[in-house]
């Protein structure tokens, strides 16, 4: 399964009220860092189908969410389980880091 582009309108609905946990990515296009953990993000959403969501928020477009969740900086990802934010890191990081904190928050 692909990466989930999600909106102000859909964050509740795609995060919030998931039966599995979500890994929220919150990019803009113009973020080089953001880029870079893009790809890494499409194959760990390939490799937990079904276990995990991988969505991602482009911040420019929807302003309200990055703002609820306190967002200062691009990449920012959040894990969330049952509803809520569980686990949170900063910048970009190689395949292996983010899937073992994926392992790890959940």
């Amino acid at each position: 399964m692909a990466t989930v582009a999600v909106t102000d309108e859909t964050f509740e609905a795609e995060v919030k009220n998931s039966d599995v946990p979500v890994v929220v990515d919150f990019w803009a296009e113009w973020c080089g860092p953001c880029k870079q953990i893009g790809p890494a993000l499409e194959e760990l959403s390939a490799e937990y189908d079904g276990k995990v969501k991988i969505v991602k928020v482009d911040v420019d477009s929807n302003p309200n969410t990055a703002a609820a969740m306190g967002v200062r900086g691009i990449p920012a990802l959040f894990i969330f389980k049952d509803g809520a934010p569980i686990s949170n890191r900063a910048g970009a990081a190689p395949k292996a880091a983010l899937q073992s904190w994926i392992n790890e928050s959940i």
